[in-house]
């Protein structure tokens, strides 16, 4: 009985001791990775909203969470430049974040993908720049487009898929169109593009 509880005594002491150990890792790392993942979104919302001054591109919030991104033109905020917003999806082995910005018509001006751990080789190629070029091809297709028409080839759209990777192709394309349309919901609507069209004339 004695020996029992000095090995639970001992286990005991053990466990304490790792507990407090993962602790003070986790004190000492939480501000270094919170402190990352507010450059890479801070990276991403200029990648997004190239219109846009970065000083002036604010998030709106609901119950504390954030649903979007406003910004503006110059820092008197009398011009919005445009939204932007975190598209998720599951795709083929990872949840895939693209930070997204439309201008007040809610066409897409600008996009970056924050985070993915697809397969490499294949899904990661959403990310790929090919030789030659300054950006990555597949997220080029997405600009200057609209909500109604983002699709996947393989879905009758003009999003062309990459090779093997059609899940994550389409992943996020369709990520992007639900969060434009929920977006739009939140806005009451965009702006018609035919109103822009009349006042710059």
């Amino acid at each position: 009985m004695k020996e029992i509880l000095k090995l639970g005594g001992i286990l005991l002491l053990v466990t304490a001791i790792a507990g407090a150990a993962l602790s003070m890792v986790n004190a000492i790392t939480k501000p270094k990775i919170e402190e990352q993942k507010r450059k890479i979104t801070r990276q991403a919302l200029v990648a997004a909203l190239p219109t846009a001054d970065p000083s002036v591109i604010e998030p709106v919030k609901e119950n504390d969470n954030i649903v979007y991104y406003i910004g503006y033109r110059s820092p008197d905020k009398t011009e919005i430049a445009g939204y932007a917003f975190v598209a998720k999806k599951s795709g083929y082995s990872s949840v895939i974040e693209t930070m997204v910005g439309v201008d007040t018509t809610g066409k897409i001006i600008g996009l970056k993908v924050m985070e993915q751990k697809e397969t490499p080789g294949l899904g990661t190629k959403i990310e790929e720049i090919r030789y030659g070029e300054d950006s990555p091809w597949f997220q080029v297709q997405f600009l200057n487009r609209y909500a109604d028409e983002l699709a996947v080839k393989q879905d009758n759209g003009p999003i062309e898929s990459i090779t093997g990777a059609t899940i994550s192709s389409r992943a996020v394309t369709n990520s992007i169109k639900e969060g434009i349309e929920i977006l739009s919901e939140k806005l009451g609507g965009f702006k018609k593009k035919i109103e822009l069209t009349s006042e710059q004339n």
